[in-house]
């Protein structure tokens, strides 16, 4: 568990932060939140602070920081910051290059929220979530890759969270920020957007679609569950070394097939299943012997629970509709 302490999370209310909220109150910890607009007011997954700890601000804007805001967080003097806040969904970043409102809120939000910490709680730790979309697709096989694999950003997504890194490191080596960067691997769960990939077969299902539309089922990827990934934040929070990279993901390689056939077997076997971009890929699958030789943190939840649990939280909000 690791000792209790006063949290920042940006982006709280998106898919992740609701999930790292959750994690950090069942430890004990005070949680305040950045978001860029009010949370919906009854959240289908996932704790959020109360109203009166998340503060607005959108990162869209090249904006500096509100002083009220400033002001509430330099009271509350969180011990660590859970940068999350950005654009996320691949397709929303650009193709080739970074649209720019993904280089506003990933790239200059980020620079914007380093000075901020900077100016109110300079002693505080950052956790900032980047992705392992940087690292040079593998070609032709199952490759593991580390911390020290060639970087060659795939899409706009990954040149922002590269751009971002580097901001981060400037700030390590600039003025001692105390800052570790987390390569996250895809990870999915309970509450993400239909645009991912699971979800997108998963509420297929749950509409009783007869037909059920996959890209690939022949794509080797490392896809973890999102609590795990939210638990290794706060191990990184406490023990991480200062300036640091860690991968977070599975550590395991299998296709979508496979995962697709566990959720087939658990939602309805005779559905027909058609691919729309057949063939096969290859995606990084994540080294973890840094982060779990540097802290007790390794993933748990197997791939089965995580398409169950997903599957079942989809079927029941579609339920409500």
């Amino acid at each position: 568990m690791g000792m209790s302490q006063r949290a920042l999370i940006t982006g709280v209310t998106g898919f992740v932060g609701r999930h790292l909220c959750t994690h950090l109150i069942e430890c004990g910890d005070q949680v305040m939140g950045l978001a860029p607009c009010p949370a919906p007011e009854n959240p289908s997954w996932g704790s959020l602070p109360t109203t009166d700890q998340i503060l607005l601000w959108d990162l869209k804007t090249s904006q500096d920081c509100p002083s009220e805001i400033r002001n509430r967080i330099q009271q509350f003097q969180p011990a660590v910051v859970y940068h999350l806040a950005a654009l996320s969904v691949p397709e929303d970043c650009g193709r080739e290059e970074p649209h720019q409102i993904a280089w506003e809120i990933n790239v200059n939000g980020t620079r914007r929220v380093i000075e901020l910490l900077r100016d109110v709680c300079p002693d505080a730790r950052l956790i900032f979530a980047s992705t392992s979309h940087l690292y040079r697709v593998p070609q032709d096989r199952v490759t593991y890759v580390n911390e020290d694999y060639p970087i060659s950003p795939r899409n706009g997504y990954a040149q922002t969270k590269w751009a971002a890194e580097q901001i981060v490191q400037d700030a390590i080596k600039g003025y001692g920020l105390d800052a570790v960067i987390v390569r996250a691997f895809p990870h999915t769960g309970p509450g993400q957007s239909e645009r991912m990939m699971l979800p997108a077969w998963v509420a297929q299902f749950a509409r009783g679609s007869r037909v059920v539309h996959v890209h690939t089922l022949l794509a080797t990827i490392d896809l973890c569950d999102v609590r795990d990934v939210v638990r290794a934040y706060r191990m990184l929070a406490q023990s991480g070394l200062r300036g640091e990279i860690y991968n977070v993901g599975s550590g395991i390689a299998q296709t979508s097939g496979d995962v697709f056939r566990i959720l087939q077997a658990l939602a309805n076997p005779d559905c027909e299943v058609i691919e729309t971009h057949p063939g096969i890929k290859y995606d990084p699958i994540a080294d973890l012997r840094k982060i779990e030789s540097q802290t007790h943190w390794k993933p748990e939840i197997p791939i089965e629970r995580t398409v169950e649990d997903t599957y079942h939280w989809w079927s029941t909000l579609l339920a409500r509709r």
